[in-house]
């Protein structure tokens, strides 16, 4: 019976369940939302039997999971690191997902009817099929980059994330005209698609704009009594972001993550409080999204697509998303072509592809169904076989390096509103023959060691305390713009 200590209870134990195998998954390369989504189906009504047939349900969990998803996502996005590669970006986020649906569809419709598959499509399904599917998975992009602690070279990384974070919003908009195009039986002209599809640039950009301008003078000017009142403040500011932007028939997912950049590239008090919250609530919508995608597909029915979808994967992994990248990438002349071959690589899809399926189901568009099964299979197609070789490819093209380490080696944290910068030097012999005692050093003006860190002992120092090589130092300095390196040079 479903009675709401039952769905607590099946929910908690699905979450926990998932975050346990999520580990044995990360030390074996598995990507984690790929094992998400097993465990869904595994549960599920082909499973243990757990019945959930809702893609209205489902939709609304998504759009809610995405929109937090998205503006955490453009939280991270740091606009000194996009900038240099911000044309590579927008091109492939938007002509990319074009040229991938065109591509994509056409062969879809052309495979249709064949002997060999069971599909049927006409020409405009086939397009609605593959505009689903033309984003990068933003959710798997970010995990699959952070997980594996890699960077990349030629500012690769932040492109990437630049693309997977802002694609979505295009292959919404691809998504949601071809339904309205096809459930109008022909009546619509290229003029109106192009005037709904510029109104939901205008309005999403702007209105994202907005509200992220608004949402930093809010954090930065209320007096709350608890600072963990701040990101539930701003979280509800991302929902009538979206929910505002929707209404007037805006793209409320390029509101959502515009919002998230210029929050992120702001100022703001109680950062700390912030970031942990919606990194911990990001993880948990994205465990909660893929286990009830999981739980809403049907295998048997999927596997009775296989065929058709496997032949449709391998065609946008070999050829509709390399091509795609390429076009979008070609004035772009001092780009190495290894670089392209990864990009091109980096083409996961995850559950918003999942999630634009179900607006096909719920628009009652003739053969939905086939169209979520198709997308579901090359989801999980692409998680395992681009999520898994990732860094493989990466280390073979030679364009990983090490993931820098962010903060300090002390877990000390201030303010953002104080003007200072911490950080930590490891002592060497070299710096210590000017004499081995605080007091020796000739410290810049405005610079203090707050902390010395040897072994697991911590002190607290003083101009006469001897001081060993690989002692950490933490140190504070007024100047927030100095570089580490040029630092320890001047400081030792």
């Amino acid at each position: 019976m479903i009675t709401a200590e039952n769905f607590l209870l099946i929910g908690s134990a699905l979450i926990f369940i998932s975050i346990l195998i999520s580990k044995a998954g990360y030390k074996f390369g598995i990507p984690t939302l790929f094992l998400f989504l097993l465990i869904g189906m595994f549960f599920g009504s082909d499973g243990l039997g757990i019945q959930f047939n809702s893609a209205e349900d489902a939709q609304l969990i998504g759009m809610m999971a995405l929109s937090i998803i998205l503006f955490s996502g453009g939280m991270d996005t740091k606009i000194s690191e996009v900038r240099p590669v911000l044309a590579q970006g927008v091109l492939l986020s938007t002509v990319g997902v074009l040229l991938t649906t065109i591509l994509t569809g056409v062969f879809i419709f052309y495979i249709s009817g064949w002997s060999s598959t069971n599909i049927q499509l006409g020409l405009l399904t086939s397009m609605l099929l593959a505009a689903t599917m033309s984003s990068t998975d933003s959710a798997s992009v970010f995990n699959l980059l952070r997980s594996q602690r890699m960077n990349l070279k030629y500012n690769l990384r932040p492109m990437l994330e630049l693309e997977s974070g802002s694609n979505d919003p295009m292959a919404y908009m691809l998504t949601i005209v071809l339904i309205q195009v096809i459930n109008s039986g022909g009546d619509w002209s290229l003029g109106i698609v192009a005037r709904d599809l510029g109104l939901q640039f205008l309005f999403g950009g702007v209105i994202g704009y907005a509200a992220g301008k608004f949402g930093v003078w809010l954090i930065n000017r209320v007096n709350l009594s608890n600072a963990s009142l701040y990101p539930i403040l701003l979280l509800s500011l991302v929902f009538v972001t979206f929910t505002l932007t929707d209404l007037v028939k805006g793209n409320g997912y390029l509101a959502v993550y515009i919002t998230g950049v210029i929050v992120g590239n702001a100022r703001l008090v109680n950062r700390k409080e912030i970031n942990t919250f919606m990194n911990g609530l990001t993880w948990l919508v994205q465990i909660v999204m893929f286990l009830s995608l999981g739980l809403l597909v049907n295998p048997h029915e999927m596997l009775g697509m296989a065929g058709s979808a496997l032949l449709i994967g391998v065609f946008m992994i070999l050829v509709a998303r390399p091509l795609s990248v390429f076009a979008c990438l070609l004035p772009f002349r001092k780009m190495s072509g290894k670089a392209r071959l990864f990009v091109s690589w980096v083409g996961l899809r995850g559950a918003v592809p999942i999630i634009f399926a179900t607006y096909p189901v719920v628009a009652n568009v003739p053969g939905a169904d086939s169209v979520f099964n198709v997308v579901f299979f090359i989801t999980l197609l692409s998680l395992l076989l681009q999520g898994m070789t990732i860094s493989t490819v990466a280390r073979w093209l030679k364009l990983d390096l090490p993931l820098q380490r962010e903060g300090n080696e002390f877990g000390v944290e201030i303010p953002e509103e104080i003007d200072t910068q911490l950080r930590d030097v490891t002592l060497s012999a070299e710096d210590l023959l000017g004499g081995n005692r605080l007091a020796d050093m000739n410290l810049p003006a405005g610079t203090l060691v707050m902390l010395v860190k040897r072994g697991n002992e911590f002190m607290i120092p003083n101009g006469s305390l001897e001081l060993h090589v690989g002692d950490k130092l933490l140190v504070i300095s007024e100047n927030r713009q100095q570089q580490i390196e040029n630092d320890k040079s001047r400081l030792l």
